[in-house]
């Protein structure tokens, strides 16, 4: 990618520009069906990912490129409000400025749109790829073939999630509801993460990454400054595991058996697992607790914490966007949550005092999606969303999660 003006125009001089199946070149919209024509040329390239260029034309007459600067004020905030208000489902971007050399407040927009994992897009009601030059109108038999090629990446994740789920360290233990959450690069190499996971001090950074996501400002103002308890930050003892590292609460010991010390809370297990090849794994046994707390054990009823769910995946989204840019990954994620022992069971939020009328009519929950990295840069809450809507639904409480669910 060019960094520069100079990088720009040795590319127009060198004849390296030619528009492909990745690659468009444009002057900034100007108008209502300029905004519609670029919605359908993000939402083409949506399908396997490209780049848009702005700020460089083709000169029809002779068949090449020349530079043409465009005003950079608002540009960027222009596209991308395109983007995500004109594409349906809409479109999660990333792009990079390149001011002129003349200093005038014109320059170049690198627009940036990665393979969505929920392409195809439409405008207009009609699906959009691209071909070798040009974006087309899909016809039905490719809309269904990529609808069924998303649907088996997706079994593939939740493959990883049953397996996840078979293996419950607590499977039985106690009476609580438990969380998991895979997360796989669908494009790593499989020691992409082996400079955090192989370093001597691969614990410390694991911390490290776990501590920045606490800090975040955007994430404590999407859940509005609420918290749950084990949170990672409780995950504090390190392992080495098969192909990676992990860090977990103090009763799941390094072969991931668990060990009770006699505490009040030792069925709260709490562990976060890093791989070689960038798999991430959450697994979390206090997705629901015993309620009224001060009533016999007997008495008790379990009410899930709708809460818990919510706030670990928004968590885990966070982390996953720290692990790929501290190891330079730019592909795409697939992502699964599950949660079992869930029948009969009502959401507890904290919002009330007593739980829910809604009783859970299912063992367990299962569910996946994709995320790009502009997504859980730009857009975790929708990620979230795809993930946990279909649960919230059910227990009624999507709505108390709006914020958490949603991205500004």
């Amino acid at each position: 990618m060019p960094k520069n003006e100079a990088d720009l125009r040795a590319a127009v001089e060198g004849g390296l520009f030619e528009e492909s199946h990745h690659l468009d070149l444009k002057k900034a919209p100007n108008g209502k069906s300029d905004n519609k024509e670029l919605a359908r040329d993000l939402s083409s390239f949506a399908v396997d990912g490209g780049t848009l260029i702005i700020g460089v034309q083709e000169n029809k007459e002779s068949r090449t490129f020349e530079l043409a600067p465009q005003p950079l004020n608002g540009l960027a905030e222009k596209i991308e409000q395109v983007a995500r208000t004109i594409p349906d489902p809409p479109l999660t971007i990333l792009t990079e400025e390149i001011s002129a050399a003349a200093n005038d407040g014109t320059g170049y927009l690198l627009v940036h749109i990665p393979a969505s994992p929920v392409a195809p897009h439409m405008v207009d009601n009609r699906y959009l790829n691209r071909g070798d030059k040009t974006k087309y109108q899909m016809g039905d038999a490719e809309v269904v073939a990529l609808h069924a090629r998303r649907r088996s990446a997706e079994a593939d994740t939740l493959t990883l999630l049953g397996k996840e789920m078979d293996e419950d360290p607590l499977h039985d233990v106690g009476a609580q509801s438990h969380l998991f959450l895979v997360a796989q690069p669908t494009a790593g190499r499989r020691d992409m993460c082996l400079p955090i996971t192989g370093a001597q001090d691969w614990n410390m950074r694991l911390h490290h990454l776990i501590r920045r996501l606490h800090e975040s400002r955007s994430l404590r103002t999407a859940l509005e400054g609420k918290g749950f308890s084990p949170d990672l930050s409780h995950a504090y003892q390190g392992h080495r595991r098969a192909r990676g590292v992990a860090l977990s609460s103090s009763s799941l010991k390094s072969d991931r058996t668990y060990a009770a010390s006699g505490g009040h809370d030792d069925e709260d297990v709490i562990e976060v697992q890093l791989f070689e090849d960038g798999g991430l794994r959450l697994y979390m046994t206090r997705l629901s607790d015993g309620f009224p707390r001060e009533a016999p054990e007997s008495e008790q009823e379990q009410v899930l914490f709708d809460s818990g769910a919510v706030i670990l995946t928004r968590h885990m989204l966070e982390l996953m966007r720290l692990v790929s840019d501290d190891v330079g990954y730019h592909g795409n994620w697939a992502v699964a949550v599950g949660a079992n022992r869930l029948r009969g069971r009502r959401r507890f939020t904290g919002e009330s005092r007593f739980p829910s009328d809604h009783k859970y009519s299912a063992d367990t929950y299962e569910e996946s999606t994709g995320a790009t990295l502009a997504e859980l840069h730009h857009a975790p809450g929708t990620v979230a969303h795809r993930l946990l809507g279909p649960l919230l639904r059910s227990l009624d409480s999507h709505d108390l999660f709006a914020k958490a669910l949603t991205d500004e």
